[in-house]
């Protein structure tokens, strides 16, 4: 008998019709001196038990930098001087935030799904209520100047989708990333519903002399200060020195 409902449990629970299998170029992305950048190619296919599934299909990939807080602050030009005036917390703001997909995202992500899995850069930066009126115009500036930085990056039509089943795009990580794990999100949407999703991350790390000096900053700054002295000391002292020679 105990049996008998559990097979019936199992045949009651549907099949997931599509699933997707991925991977991508490198597992890793190292920062040292001659760091300049780097692109991470995401591969993948969808895998079906079944007939596909009518509705348009979608492919959306999300690259998420460690969250960081932010103040954006307001200056305005008083007595002659600009001075800071009104001023707004967000209380998680991707360091790093890249949006690929394989069409406009309006057409193939319901707002409902947008707002539930925080797929958009409106809203994977989340600000705390404040008291300014037009408290999201400085999200928007916060978006605007990560933006300028290639911090944040918004690719739609960048996925490109072969047959309804392979798909790749490559993901451009600039040089001024910030250390942490970089969260990636695959999305396969149905008539702008998200039927499945796939993570995973990618470190990213300082290497070599680069590694230590951020490591002593933080562990060691005493020492740290010492030594950043001791380099100006003697660099200006060399300079002296060279400058010196060539008079004579």
């Amino acid at each position: 008998m105990l049996r008998l409902l559990a097979l019936l449990l199992v045949l009651a629970i549907p099949l997931q019709a599509e699933e997707i299998v991925s991977d991508l170029s490198q597992d890793e992305v190292s920062i040292n001196a001659t760091f300049d950048g780097s692109d991470i190619l995401v591969f993948g296919a969808i895998r079906r038990d079944a007939p596909e599934p009518e509705g348009e299909l979608g492919v959306i990939i999300t690259v998420a930098g460690p969250d960081q807080h932010v103040t954006i602050r307001r200056k305005e030009r008083k007595f002659g001087i600009w001075v800071n005036s009104d001023e707004v917390e967000i209380e998680q703001a991707p360091s790093f935030y890249a949006v690929a997909s394989n069409a406009p995202l309006e057409d193939i992500l319901r707002p409902s799904e947008d707002l539930k899995n925080r797929v958009t850069t409106s809203q994977a930066v989340r600000q705390v209520g404040a008291n300014v009126l037009d408290s999201g115009s400085f999200a928007k500036a916060l978006v605007r100047i990560k933006s300028d930085q290639d911090l944040y990056q918004l690719n739609e039509g960048a996925v490109s989708l072969s047959e309804d089943t392979l798909f790749s795009t490559s993901i451009e990580m600039p040089a001024n990333l910030t250390e942490g794990d970089y969260a990636t999100r695959i999305m396969l949407t149905r008539d702008g519903t998200i039927v499945d999703t796939h993570e995973t991350v990618i470190p990213v790390q300082k290497v070599g002399i680069e590694r230590l000096l951020y490591n002593m900053s933080r562990e060691n700054a005493f020492w740290y200060g010492i030594m950043s002295l001791a380099i100006a000391i003697a660099a200006g002292w060399l300079a002296s020195a060279a400058f010196s020679l060539i008079r004579r």
